[in-house]
């Protein structure tokens, strides 16, 4: 049987722990912590103690013994639970993972760091690293960008009064895809089903004008996207905005765009005005967000047995859009972003001069 410890108070612990008691400042816990050492010092046994207090002898037991081993210090706190707490080089681990590559692979993954390192994968994961990332870029070398950049942010951040500003582009090869075998039905707390083989039957095109002031889009399915199928855009882009307004519309520089019968038609049309984004900067156009969105609530999930019904959907799913449009919101202003491409250009000469050396 375990011999519970002498407790023996100095007259200054003995007036500290009943000032510990009797304060109304004192937690409930550590009066209660003092009340049972107060009483072990007069010679009381654990199960007097605890039967006096209605306490559990075993709790009498610990703060008794925690008392004696480190004194006031050993009963104001808890000690800590659980395992300790794994404690990591954090600068060999920056400089593993953003120098060096594990045998046999690309890049770490959180798991391989974490037993390189003998820590847990969440210790790893508590720092953000995420070497298995990979994220794609492109720096636009097109001569004109500046004056590109600042013409088409200043009708995003200032738009002209009497004039309408429409993001145009096409969202080409939308598939019409049919899955070989139904999903499984929804269930509680399991993610959906659905096979990843499927039937092909067609393409469509789809051609999307957003007005950037109130959100709302022009869209047109057809099933080519040549320069008659863009004609024939801009001519219903046409009848759907009011006459008495310029329109500026924003467009890449897809051939199309340019082609002679085009230019024509643009020259008997005075009121349209083009705005051609840099190359390789289709992030300047705003009507991208749209078609992400449509890729993702309606497409890419959607079920399609022939390419009437996917146009069908799209119309639907534009119709729906407009009905209660929200514009998306530009807050990039041209230095800021010129600012950063200037960043990312200097770092990747950067790397060109190391790799000369």
């Amino acid at each position: 049987m375990r011999v519970a410890p002498v407790v023996v108070l100095s007259q200054e612990q003995e007036a500290e722990l009943t000032r510990l008691v009797r304060s109304q400042l004192t937690s409930v816990r550590l009066s209660q912590r003092a009340r049972i050492v107060l009483l072990a010092a007069q010679g009381l046994q654990n199960k007097d103690i605890a039967e006096q207090l209605d306490v559990g002898r075993m709790q009498v037991a610990r703060w008794r013994e925690r008392y004696v081993e480190s004194g006031l210090e050993g009963i104001e706190r808890d000690l800590p639970r659980g395992a300790p707490p794994m404690k990591v080089d954090v600068q060999r681990l920056v400089e593993l993972t953003t120098q060096t590559k594990p045998e046999a692979a690309t890049h770490w993954s959180t798991r391989k760091m974490a037993t390189q390192l003998g820590v847990a994968p969440s210790t790893v994961m508590r720092h953000c690293l995420k070497p298995h990332v990979v994220r794609g870029f492109k720096i636009s070398r097109d001569p004109k960008f500046v004056e590109k950049l600042e013409d088409i942010v200043g009708l995003y951040m200032s738009p002209p009064e009497h004039a309408l500003v429409l993001c145009c582009d096409e969202k080409s090869q939308v598939q019409a895809l049919d899955r070989t075998q139904p999903g499984l039905p929804l269930k509680k707390g399991r993610a959906q089903t659905m096979t990843h083989d499927y039937k092909r039957h067609g393409t469509t095109t789809l051609f999307a004008a957003l007005n950037v002031l109130v959100g709302q889009v022009i869209g047109q399915c057809q099933q080519r996207h040549t320069h008659a199928e863009w004609l024939k855009f801009l001519r219903k882009i046409d009848r759907e905005t009011p006459k008495g307004k310029t329109l500026h519309l924003i467009a890449d520089n897809y051939s199309t765009h340019k082609h002679p019968a085009v230019q024509e038609w643009l020259a008997k049309h005075p009121r349209f005005n083009m705005r051609f984004t840099p190359t390789s900067a289709s992030w300047l156009n705003m009507v991208e967000r749209f078609f992400r969105d449509i890729s993702e609530n309606r497409l890419r999930r959607g079920v399609f047995t022939s390419v009437p019904e996917l146009v069908t959907a799209i119309d639907e799913y534009v119709a729906h859009h407009n009905i209660d449009p929200k514009p998306f919101i530009w807050t990039k202003s041209a230095r800021d972003i010129l600012q950063k491409v200037i960043r990312a250009n200097a770092r990747l000469s950067s790397k060109k001069n190391e790799a000369l050396h």
